[in-house]
């Protein structure tokens, strides 16, 4: 098990900070005495987020999509705080696109949800790996990108490319800096976030029985953390963890087996699909 680097004193940037599971972040490592860089388009919703910490914290308004205002964020964090010891990738949209849609659909859910990853890989691993200090990165994925269900391609394929990237991560980091900087894909299952129930008002409406609360997924991430995971994949209050396994499980078979594609929602698997899950 790896030292954490989630301790008092220490920095963390969060991507997406202001809602969500960015916010929720931000509260439990705000409990943990760390300091925070908060990062968001949304910069009302930041500082309004922000003014309930009990910690040090510098507000960056700005597009994960925008190179420049990522560079911002960079210069800041290490100019100001020296270091970081946690990197939260959590910034993303849902938008998307089905496979003949058109390609700005596509470029949309793209650069938002991937190449924007990247860039903030590009512009602060350097700066990580030039610390004499142990370090983590956290990107978002999805079940969405694992097992690819149908209705939101652009949106799959995206994630998936996030789950991809963090593997690559991963080894590179093991392979330069062996267990000083680590890499790990954070998978939320069926949260309550304003990415799944837009428009929702935490303060005001009720949460569906069948959904975690973005509090719940981040405790569930510090807990999976500690124990060295780099594959943390939340259950909610319907999915186990269990079920999420033979899904899984199930979607990679299709290749082996070399079953329809996406064989689990196909009409004539259904049945033995529905056996699979019951076994």
């Amino acid at each position: 098990m790896a030292e954490s680097v989630i301790k008092a004193g220490r920095v963390a940037v969060i991507t997406g900070a202001a809602k969500g599971i960015g916010a929720a972040a931000a509260r439990r490592f705000a409990q943990e005495g760390m300091r925070l860089i908060l990062f968001d388009r949304d910069g009302a919703a930041l500082a309004a987020r922000a003014k309930t910490l009990n910690t040090e914290y510098r507000l960056v308004t700005g597009d994960v999509t925008n190179e420049q205002d990522l560079m911002r964020l960079r210069d800041i964090t290490f100019n100001e705080f020296g270091e970081v010891a946690l990197l939260m990738n959590n910034a993303g949209i849902k938008q998307g696109g089905g496979p003949w849609d058109a390609p700005a659909d596509w470029r949309i859910q793209i650069e938002s949800n991937l190449l924007a990853m990247v860039t903030v890989q590009h512009l602060f691993v350097p700066a990580m790996l030039g610390m004499n200090k142990k370090g983590a990165i956290v990107n978002l994925g999805s079940k969405e990108g694992i097992t690819t269900p149908p209705g939101n391609a652009a949106y799959s394929v995206a994630k998936a490319g996030i789950k991809v990237l963090t593997e690559q991560l991963a080894h590179e980091l093991r392979n330069i800096a062996g267990e000083r900087i680590t890499a790990h894909l954070l998978v939320p299952g069926f949260t309550w976030t304003d990415m799944n129930f837009p428009g929702m008002q935490p303060d005001k409406d009720s949460k569906p029985d069948e959904a975690w609360t973005p509090d719940q997924v981040i405790e569930h991430f510090l807990e999976r953390y500690e124990q060295g995971d780099f594959y943390i994949i939340c259950p909610d209050n319907t999915v186990s963890p269990e079920m999420d396994k033979k899904r899984i499980a199930w979607a990679f078979q299709d290749i082996l087996e070399n079953r329809p594609a996406l064989s689990r929602w196909h009409p004539q698997w259904k049945d033995a699909f529905s056996q699979w899950m019951n076994k």
